[in-house]
């Protein structure tokens, strides 16, 4: 059964395309206008609203919450204080990732963790003896993205405290006679914010959004535009750079943190008393090496000329993401890696990519050359390896 938001009656009437996906059981636009780079410079120059609902919610509290915590994500909860947010991971005993998502501390014992994959039963058969009860809330609360340049003027507008709300910070506010936690987190790689709210207000919530929005040139965007913007802000995607643990046949096609360009999560893993799952294994990965790096890459945009004018064709400059996989090769011709999204950046201006490559090859301005399929065959177009993000706006951490 096919499932609907409570932004949907507002989305439905937005959406001109009638193009839907289904996430999570839910409808999810693809994009509201014809063409969605509309709603993507919405997003860089301006503001834009998306519906990010689908994401399952759950409600962690109990006087050991923290502790229960502690014991399962990479990422020490203990840093993150009430009113704080975190982007974190979870494990498996061999270190591979099962899943990402964000947490906000709500209170010394209360947290609301995201994630984009169902996780309530992982978490609860892990509880044991401690004082936590896991509260499924995906179903009753729904949450609206707010993104770009103008998000903070917007929403200063309705909540004067998200003038003050730092990266990763979050309040408890009002939005009419709605309560709402709102954070400052996003999935666009710019400024923005999040915010969540019952069922119940979700309809009011939205209008008041909107129309504070409205004078700013504000669009809704759709999942399209929002991964694009995800690509150039060098963001991992599960099950396109990255898949679970859980769901994953072989250890090919698992992956560490450390792989994933996510060291900095465990930094003070030697100091850390904390005995999370996985600690042993990436403790050990930390000596041994890993087998990839998480880089970027950027596609030489001569030879992609030059490459496709030789075939007789003209260079295609797609913006839409690809998420299949494209072999990269050293000079001499050894497979070293591989890319997972590509895409033409509107704001880079250039084909980008986000890769894995051997450990050696990480530096950026490593020469390879990534395969791309052209008139039937394989062929190669020559790349360069790059930091990440690729965009990244002061406005968005200031």
């Amino acid at each position: 059964m096919v499932r609907y938001t409570a932004f949907h009656d507002r989305t439905k009437a937005l959406n001109t395309t009638e193009l839907w996906s289904h996430w999570a059981g839910y409808l999810a636009a693809d994009r509201y206008q014809l063409s969605e780079k509309f709603e993507y410079f919405a997003i860089r120059n301006s503001a834009g609203m998306f519906d990010t609902s689908p994401l399952y919610k759950y409600r962690i509290q109990g006087s050991d919450a923290e502790t229960f915590l502690a014991g399962l994500l990479t990422r020490n909860i203990r840093k993150c204080r009430p009113g704080n947010a975190q982007y974190t991971i979870w494990c498996d005993d061999n270190g591979f990732i099962i899943e990402d998502g964000v947490i906000i501390r709500l209170s010394e014992t209360e947290f609301l963790l995201s994630t984009a994959e169902p996780n309530l039963a992982y978490f609860e058969d892990r509880i044991g003896r401690l004082q936590v009860i896991i509260e499924d809330i995906s179903d009753d609360v729904a949450a609206l993205a707010v993104q770009g340049p103008r998000s903070k003027t917007i929403l200063t507008e309705l909540i004067p405290d998200v003038a003050g709300l730092g990266y990763f910070q979050s309040t408890e506010a009002k939005i009419g006679d709605a309560p709402v936690v709102i954070s400052r987190t996003g999935f666009t790689g710019d400024l923005g914010y999040e915010i969540w709210v019952k069922n119940d207000h979700g309809l009011a919530v939205w209008d008041a959004v909107a129309q504070a929005g409205e004078r700013y040139g504000m669009l809704p965007f759709g999942t399209t535009a929002l991964l694009m913007a995800r690509i150039e802000a060098g963001l991992a995607l599960i099950d396109v750079d990255f898949s679970s643990s859980r769901y994953a046949w072989t250890d090919a096609d698992r992956t560490t943190p450390l792989e994933l360009g996510l060291e900095w999560m465990v930094r003070d893993i030697g100091d850390d008393d904390r005995p999370f799952v996985g600690r042993r294994a990436l403790l050990r990965e930390m000596v041994a090496g890993s087998r990839w790096k998480l880089t970027g890459l950027l596609i030489d945009w001569r030879n992609w000329f030059e490459v496709y004018d030789r075939n007789g064709l003209v260079p295609p400059k797609d913006h839409l993401p690809n998420g299949s996989e494209s072999i990269l090769y050293d000079a001499t011709d050894q497979p070293v890696g591989y890319a997972t999204s590509l895409m033409y950046s509107p704001m880079v201006q250039r084909h980008i990519a986000i890769a894995r490559v051997q450990p050696e090859l990480v530096a950026p301005g490593n020469q390879l050359n990534m395969e791309v399929t052209i008139n039937h065959t394989w062929q190669q177009v020559k790349a360069q390896t790059t930091r990440m993000p690729f965009y990244n706006p002061p406005h968005k951490t200031a």
